[in-house]
């Protein structure tokens, strides 16, 4: 069994219609970096940047976003050499089996299910707070019944709440389900026009806000500690373990590879591209939230609102700012219905998931039965779970896949160093290295019931290994190791 674990796949893209009917290459680097975008800009700003503010970081929130920007930067580095020398949808799945072998690939696999399904999920379930607030603005009230998760995370135990499920959420999630599986096309064209809305209304909001900040509510910058990582550089970190989140759509570009017109070029330029453009949104639109209130009144499922109401000559921004957050926040879960079918879809091909989730439809051209288990499994999810039991495990899925990302990178620059890339990581020894040190340290302020979660996820996910994908991996029936 250990032979098979660490057994690697060749590191080359296998031809498009090798499995059957390919998938339909349309995007470009404009339609890639709006991928990134789209799964980028959301969360963060709407929903994660308020309570890492209040709760940990202050002012300093802004500081926070740095160091996740840079952590991020080195691993989009590397992501971008993989793309470009590996061209197909696994992302970080794909490139784990080329360096580290089967074991970890599944792994890998596994996590990447946090990135996109539950992190889906759990933006789904911020959508319903802004769906709700604009209703009510305009007068329309669902019964709190069917807006609320039926459990709740409360004191370190699982408790009921009443409510029956949330429908909105699950209204969203099918919506836009249904549009991935009619065609990658017209997906990524909603997407594109999604991304260009939201980011024309955030910076609407970043220009009009800045225009009424009060830099006493910078004052102090750092707060002074008061323990279990509140404030002081502790909560720095702290904040940036949670902001983290904020950045994980960038990868995302790199599993459309298979539909890209030139993955070689357009996926580097289109990683690099959606992190810069989002890095500095996030750290304008901080600096805007923070200067509005006092950072301790932002701790609310929608920090940008809470902002706003504190400034009655601002009234009329508030609708402009729900409807930018429907549309950011869709855009994110759409970009995740995209993305974890593809994923599904390549270990599938490999032999490590049934072959439904390699079916590719006729006509549409899309992994269409493997999207609709996806948007079916991240419904129910959004339907049940509440945002804080949702997003505990996100950030550090993400972030061991990263670390695989960076260390896979020197591999195959010591092992494969014949291999085309038409990028190739700068300083190569420095970035790696310290992008998989970022990726340690943020792991090292995560909580502990984020290592218990993440240890209970690990076991069912090597048990569904041991039970399936071990007896029908592909590499175990013949296909050449490396």
């Amino acid at each position: 069994m250990l032979k098979q674990l660490l057994a690697k796949k060749a590191p080359q893209a296998e031809p498009d219609d090798a499995h059957g009917p390919a998938l339909r290459r349309t995007l470009g680097p404009w339609g890639l970096t709006a991928l990134g975008i789209g799964a980028v800009i959301g969360g963060g700003i709407f929903v994660i940047t308020g309570v890492a503010a209040a709760e940990h970081a202050g002012p300093a929130i802004i500081i926070s976003f740095i160091l996740a920007a840079i952590c991020s930067t080195f691993t989009a580095l590397c992501y971008a050499e993989f793309a470009s020398m590996i061209p197909v949808s696994g992302s970080a799945y794909s490139y784990a089996y080329a360096t580290l072998g089967e074991g970890a690939a599944w792994f890998i696999g596994w996590n990447l299910v946090l990135e996109y399904g539950v992190s889906a999920s759990a933006v789904a379930v911020s959508w319903t707070g802004y769906f709700v607030s604009l209703l009510d603005h305009v007068g329309i009230h669902i019964p709190t019944a069917l807006t609320n998760a039926p459990l709740d995370y409360v004191d370190g135990h699982l408790v009921t709440t009443g409510a029956l499920f949330n429908l909105p959420a699950v209204g969203i999630v099918l919506a836009l389900t249904w549009l991935c599986y009619v065609g990658i096309r017209e997906s990524a064209g909603i997407n594109m026009a999604m991304v260009l809305l939201k980011t024309a209304l955030i910076i609407t909001v970043i220009v009009v806000g800045a225009q009424h900040i009060d830099t006493a509510n910078w004052h102090p910058f750092i707060p002074e500690n008061q323990g279990e990582n509140k404030y002081g550089w502790s909560g720095i970190l702290r904040g940036a373990s949670m902001v983290f989140f904020a950045y994980i759509g960038f990868e995302a570009t790199s599993t459309a590879a298979q539909e890209s017109r030139n993955p070689q070029r357009d996926m580097p330029i289109s990683t690099l591209a959606s992190l810069g453009i989002c890095t500095v949104l996030y750290i304008a639109m901080a600096a805007v939230l923070t200067g509005l209130v006092p950072f301790t009144e932002l701790g609310t499922s929608e920090p940008v609102v809470t902002a706003i109401r504190n400034h009655p000559e601002l009234g009329w921004l508030r609708g402009v700012v729900e409807v930018g957050a429907l549309i950011g926040l869709s855009s994110v879960v759409l970009v995740m219905v995209i993305a974890q079918p593809r994923i599904f879809m390549i270990m599938g091909r490999d032999g490590l998931l049934p072959k439904v989730f390699t079916t590719v439809h006729p006509k549409y051209r899309t992994p269409h039965l493997n999207t609709v288990i996806t948007g079916v499994g991240i419904a129910l999810l959004a339907a049940v779970f509440p945002l804080n039991v949702l997003g505990d495990l996100t950030s550090m899925g993400t972030l061991i896949a990263f670390c695989a990302v960076c260390g896979g990178v020197l591999i195959l620059r010591l092992t494969a160093p014949e291999l085309p890339r038409t990028f190739r990581v700068p300083w190569v020894w420095f970035t790696c290295l310290a992008g998989i040190a970022s990726c340690i340290a943020l792991l090292f302020y995560m909580s502990w019931y984020n290592w218990a979660l993440m240890g209970a996820w690990t076991v069912i996910g090597m048990a569904i290994y041991g039970a399936y994908g071990y007896r029908h991996s592909r590499l175990k029936h013949g296909p050449a190791r490396m």
